[in-house]
């Protein structure tokens, strides 16, 4: 599961998302382990941000269980199980500030001037 977060966290960072977060939400849902949170600058660039995660997985032969939000590009939410992908345009985000719902959580933040990832911090 692990590999699976990584992958889309450098999918993400690919298209350069900016705040990229990670929750680590397994002892409080019943329906994902990880949350992934980034922003994008534009509903055209969360849009891009998005479509390279749904590429960069497909190619590695995972398919999302389900993608909403497409068509605003407000905030696109992608279900990989075990992960899922919150895309926010930054308005957006800032409005919904789901990471203080979620602030009990374990978390880990990836800086804006990094292009790619090779593990989890150790708690995650």
């Amino acid at each position: 599961m692990k590999e699976r977060v990584i992958q889309l966290i450098n999918a993400a960072l690919e298209r350069k998302a900016k705040d990229l977060t990670v929750l680590k939400v397994k002892e409080f849902s019943s329906f994902a382990d990880y949350f992934i949170i980034c922003s994008g600058s534009s509903d055209r660039q969360v849009r891009a941000i998005a479509d390279s995660i749904e590429k960069r997985l497909k190619e590695s032969g995972v398919a999302p269980l389900g993608i909403e939000g497409r068509q605003s590009g407000g905030w696109i939410l992608m279900d990989y199980g075990d992960a899922v992908v919150h895309v926010f345009h930054e308005p957006v985000r800032e409005f919904y500030d789901i990471e203080r719902l979620w602030s009990d959580a374990t978390s880990m933040t990836v800086e804006d001037t990094v292009q790619k990832i090779g593990s989890l911090d150790d708690d995650m």
